[in-house]
Parts: C-alpha cells; sequence; structure tokens
C-alpha cells in the first residue's frame, strides 16, 4: 500500500464561533457569541478589541493523520497554497458572524518537526476556535487536496439514473457547486436547508467533486475521457467488492466537525435528485484539531506515527508530480490544474497486527513506534540509512520494510499526495473488528503515480498479510471552479 500522509494545522483569526445564515444572509437564530452587534464608535471599540483577542488566540493545529506509516518525499508548504485567495467578507453570511474580528481564511505553514501541511505556531488550536476554520471554493486547484487531514470525512459515489445525460449531469454539477459554494462559506444549503449545523462556524469544510471512468459513456463523453482514467491493474491484496468501488460520479466531503460534514453530505444527496443515486458511501475521520498539546504527527488505528514524509508545495516538482499542467499533456484541456484521485478502503487486520511484539511491529514499519524514527537512528524526520546494519550483519531497516519500499528513490521517484481517513464500521459477528484506512491519494498520472508504488509493494511489502484491499476507485478530478462556473464545466459544455 502506498504511504505517504498528511499532517495539518490551521490558524483562525476570529476564534469565536458563529450562526448558521439563511440563504438570504439572515441569521436563522439568535446572535453570535459576540452579542448583539454594534454601530458606530462601539462597534469599532468592540472589532479592535475582538481583534486583539482574535491575534492572542492563534495557534496552531495539531496534526492531524490517518495511514500506514510512510517513507516518501517529506511534507511542509509554503504560508499560502498557489491559487488559494484571501476569504472575503462580502455579504451578511456566517462568515461575519464568526466574530467582530472579520472572516477567517485557511492558513497553511510548517510544522516543526513533523513534516507536512501545517500552521507555523507551535501552540495547538484551542477546540473551541475550530468551527472559524474555513476553506475556499473559487480557486486554482479544487479544495480538499491541498488542505490539510480533516477531522470528520464522507467519500460517496453516485451513479447518473437511467435516461440521465450530459445534459442532466450539467444540471447537477451546477446544483452541487453552488451548494458546496454556500456551504463551505459558512451559509445555509440554497434548498430545504435541514439546520444541522446552523449553530456552527464552516469548521474548514471541503467538497471535491470528479468523474469515475463509467461517466464518459452515460454522458456521450467519451472523446473526453482521459487515458489515465483506465482501469487500475489487480494486485495481489485486493479483495474488492464491486458494489463499493468506482462509480460515475465521486464526492468527497471533509471538515473538522461531524455535524458540519453530516450537513454537507445530506445537502449533496438531495441535490442528486432524480439525475443520479448513491452507489456507495464510507465515512471516515483523523484526530481532531487541537487534541494534543503541541502540533505532532498522529498516529493511525495500527498506533504507527503517520506523516513523516508527504510531498511538500515547495518542492520545485510538486505541481508536476500532482496537479495535470496546463498544457503540454497527454490529457484534456477541461482536465488543466486537476488530479487524478485513487481511493481504496483497506481494512487493517487488527487483531493480527497487535499479536505481534511491539520489536516485530516495528520491524514490519521500519520505524521506531515511540516516535516515528527510523530503525537506523535519528529522530522522526532524520533521513533513513537503508544500508546500516547490526553486529550481526543484518540490515537495520528489513528489506522488506514498508517504509524502505514506499520511499520514492526505490520506485523511480514516484510520489503521491496522501489525503486518508481512518474509519470503524463496527464488529462482524466473529468479534473482528472492521476498521481500517479510507485511502484517498493525488497524482498527475495514477501510472506513474499510485500503480508504480503499490507494484512494488505488491512484490514484498512486510505489511501487506496485515492489510486487505476492498473496494478501489480512480476519479478524475478537474481544476477548481473559476468565479461563476460550476466544476466540470469545461468538459460538459466544451
Amino acid at each position: 500500500m502506498p504511504d505517504q500522509s498528511l499532517p495539518d494545522a490551521r490558524t483562525p483569526e476570529a476564534p469565536q464561533p458563529g450562526a448558521r445564515t439563511s440563504k438570504t444572509g439572515t441569521p436563522k437564530t439568535g446572535t453570535p457569541k459576540t452579542g448583539t452587534p454594534k454601530t458606530g464608535a462601539a462597534k469599532a471599540r468592540t472589532n479592535k478589541a475582538d481583534t486583539n483577542k482574535a491575534g492572542a488566540a492563534k495557534a496552531a493545529h495539531a496534526s492531524v493523520d490517518a495511514g500506514v506509516q510512510s517513507d516518501s518525499v517529506s511534507a511542509s508548504p509554503p504560508p499560502s497554497v498557489s491559487g488559494s485567495p484571501s476569504v472575503s467578507g462580502e455579504g451578511l453570511t456566517r462568515r461575519k458572524l464568526l466574530g467582530t474580528a472579520g472572516a477567517t481564511g485557511l492558513v497553511l505553514g510548517a510544522a516543526g518537526a513533523a513534516a507536512g501541511y501545517a500552521a507555523a505556531p507551535a501552540q495547538a488550536t484551542p477546540l473551541s476556535s475550530i468551527g472559524s476554520g474555513q476553506a475556499m471554493f473559487h480557486v486554482k486547484h479544487q479544495p480538499g487536496i491541498t488542505q490539510g487531514l480533516q477531522a470528520r470525512g464522507h467519500l460517496v459515489a453516485f451513479d447518473l439514473t437511467a435516461g440521465a445525460g450530459r445534459k442532466e449531469a450539467a444540471a447537477l454539477l451546477r446544483r452541487w457547486s453552488d451548494t458546496a459554494r454556500r456551504l463551505m462559506a459558512g451559509e445555509a444549503a440554497p434548498h430545504d436547508d435541514t439546520d444541522v449545523a446552523r449553530d456552527a462556524g464552516p469548521s474548514s469544510l471541503t467538497i471535491t467533486f470528479g468523474f469515475g471512468n463509467s461517466f464518459f459513456a452515460r454522458t456521450g463523453l467519451e472523446k473526453q475521457r482521459p487515458v489515465a482514467l483506465d482501469p487500475l491493474p489487480d494486485f495481489s491484496s485486493d479483495h474488492l467488492d464491486k458494489a463499493r468501488s468506482d462509480g460515475d460520479l465521486w464526492v468527497q466531503i471533509g471538515a473538522d466537525d461531524a455535524l458540519v460534514a453530516f450537513h454537507a453530505l445530506r445537502a449533496i444527496q438531495k441535490d442528486a435528485g432524480s439525475a443520479a443515486k448513491v452507489r456507495w458511501q464510507m465515512n471516515g475521520f483523523n484526530r481532531t484539531p487541537g487534541a494534543t498539546a503541541h502540533p505532532m504527527t498522529a498516529r493511525n488505528l495500527m498506533g504507527q506515527m503517520d506523516g513523516t514524509r508527504n510531498p511538500r508545495t515547495t518542492d520545485s516538482d510538486f505541481d508536476e508530480r500532482i496537479f495535470v499542467p496546463a498544457s503540454g499533456t497527454k490529457d484534456p484541456a477541461w482536465m488543466a490544474n486537476g488530479s487524478y484521485a485513487v481511493v481504496r478502503r483497506i481494512r487493517m487486520l487488527l487483531d493480527d497486527w497487535e499479536k505481534l511484539s511491539l520489536k516485530a511491529q516495528e520491524q514490519v514499519i521500519g520505524r521506531r513506534k515511540a516516535d516515528g524514527a527510523a530503525l537506523s537512528g535519528g529522530t522522526e524526520t532524520t533521513e533513513m540509512d537503508l544500508e546500516k546494519t547490526d553486529a550481526n550483519g543484518d540490515l537495520v531497516v528489513p528489506i522488506n520494510a514498508h517504509a524502505r519500499i514506499t520511499r520514492p528513490d526505490q520506485n523511480g521517484g514516484a510520489a503521491i499526495l496522501r489525503r486518508p481517513f481512518s474509519y470503524h464500521d463496527g464488529i462482524d459477528p466473529d468479534g473482528t473488528p472492521d476498521a481500517g484506512l479510507l485511502f484517498v491519494c493525488w497524482q498527475a498520472d495514477p501510472l506513474r503515480g499510485f500503480v508504480t508504488v503499490q507494484r512494488k509493494l505488491d512484490r514484498g511489502d512486510a505489511l501487506s498479510q496485515y492489510i486487505r484491499h476492498e473496494s478501489s476507485g480512480l476519479f478524475a478530478v478537474p481544476g477548481g471552479a473559476a468565479e461563476g462556473e460550476y466544476v466540470g464545466q469545461r468538459l460538459l459544455e466544451a
């Protein structure tokens, strides 16, 4: 299993949570915690005081991550992601109600010892300010790719209904895009809002849309189907349930609040109407921002620290590896600034894993369980010494260790941007936990990214006997929608 991960932290500017607004912008209930809005000099004083408070309350998220220990390229982004505009306070929406200090933007920065997407300050974000984080909808790359991991996630695939074609798909993407834009801005859904999240802030909600291989035949757009969407090859660890794999359309929802995420899921499902029906849906989670005393790499359900290495936005070849360029590629023009998402439901055989001794677990991964450092020594971020041997002449990092096999320098430089969720779907009748990883990875070319690494893992990864791939999907995720556009418009209206 390819193994890179994405820690996260954010620094909200206005820590007070706001109240959900109606689609006209009028608050549905009450006023913000700051009380009745003031006018004139009193309002100016309040704004100044709240701004000072907000500045003092800035803090970084703890790294939120889930997955299996990785050794791909290390991660640490610049202060902002390319193509992400600052947050606008236009209109009386929940953005303004988050606090009189103004709307909050999503800030990405350095992560200290843990390499990944994270904010620069070393103090964890107070739990009370989680709701004020906001991601933008109209950006160069769709939201939910370069943003940090979120505490709650839903992955859902849809199939177009019988008789629905290109026209119906275009209308659906238009509805979905409008709903996503509103909900990510902290507003109510445009139609029949359920009020599930009316008291919450945006909570860093992101909604991402993609197209499966089958979508193009259903809409008569076969000539626009990217070659990169050819079906993934079979792997030895696959035990795939076809009913929970693939799909015409794919939606990824993430937020740092469970109700905000569910509210978005319900709105997207209702918007599908008679045009599409749910094929499969999965629920995931990561560590809640602020759950640790300081930013750190989180642990997966196997107890291993995850997120030590992942591509950085500051890497000179980051865009080349993760996003489809605007020109000079075999991909169709509508995929410019987009990416390809591989989605795998990977069950962890926790009962078998937990029977292993601590030393045996570390040998499987190639890293210390306590702090994530390579078995060759140093700290979590120390470069792994693949040639180091012990007193008996044996390699300190076993030849089949997961962290060794997933390194880009062991795979011709192949790199993927992992952004997974953990999952737990209850206990089987025999008492076995149905738990593991909702693996989501991003790359400009799945054949050069996921497939290259997975083939290497397939040939001798020590971790393979403790995991099982149970469902799979590959989706083309177009670039972000410009102002006035909906996601996929350049495909559906070409």
